[in-house]
């Protein structure tokens, strides 16, 4: 039965389709069932595995407004399912605000697919809205990439509040899934202090691998691929492949 993961940071910028992408790819290497529903408009994470988003017959706007069944939208690719995104999506916050329920309507979308996958991811839009929302609704726990550097704790702090807003009112059983430091460099104090403060915050959450700043990270979605079939050698390649390890290892699955 799939754990449903809602990958988000109101911040933009800070490895979250990235770590879409790249962590379904490598769990999907480890063995494990995984699904993506590309839940942002830029459609980002549905180009990152390599789906053309102009030929998908169905998309996730398709299953929160016009009712269409998940199991129609999933489109399987070498690196694990993915539910594709698109630019109609940007207007369903609009279209969503007349609908009964409407926080839950990917949350009733999502739920017949449990028992199909280990794991299903959602990639937010990098902003706090009613598509955020519903993922929140619809997630069993969160996923926080943060990335190392000033700015990134006052992001934190306000994503937190958020979470605690969303599990008073709306979804009471969502938790913390892990916390992972994306834009790492070892080298630097500042990396490593923010690292730290990271840790501090959140106790037994934050992955003990980081990823790294990695030009092949960076160049790997424009030839559709995760890192991990673009440069499998590479040090964001070996790093997500770690935190995958990880991830399984915690479960009990590896």
């Amino acid at each position: 039965m799939a754990q449903i993961i809602a990958i988000v940071n109101q911040k933009g910028g800070v490895g979250k389709t990235t770590t879409a992408v790249n962590l379904t790819a490598a769990l999907a290497a480890t063995g494990a069932r995984v699904l993506l529903c590309d839940f942002d408009p830029q459609a980002n994470a549905t180009s990152g595995l390599g789906v053309d988003k102009r030929k998908a017959p169905y998309a996730s706007y398709d299953l929160i407004l016009d009712g269409v069944s998940a199991e129609k939208a999933v489109i399987h690719t070498d690196y694990g399912d993915v539910i594709p995104s698109g630019a109609e999506l940007a207007g369903a916050t609009v279209e969503l605000i007349g609908v009964d329920k409407r926080e839950y309507q990917l949350k009733n979308a999502l739920e017949p697919l449990r028992a199909a996958y280990d794991y299903i991811f959602i990639d937010c839009p990098p902003s706090l809205e009613l598509l955020t929302l519903n993922a929140l609704c619809a997630a069993d726990s969160v996923l926080i990439p943060v990335q190392c550097e000033y700015y990134a704790l006052e992001g934190l702090s306000d994503l937190m509040g958020t979470l605690r807003a969303i599990k008073r009112r709306l979804n009471p059983k969502i938790s913390v899934f892990g916390v992972l430091l994306t834009m790492y460099d070892g080298r630097t104090n500042f990396s490593n202090q923010v690292a730290q403060e990271v840790r501090r915050h959140f106790p037994g959450k934050v992955y003990a691998n980081a990823i790294p700043r990695n030009v092949r990270l960076a160049e790997a979605p424009s030839h559709g691929l995760p890192v991990i079939a673009y440069d499998r050698s590479s040090r964001g390649a070996v790093a997500y492949l770690a935190v995958a390890e990880e991830i399984r290892r915690k479960d009990g699955s590896l």
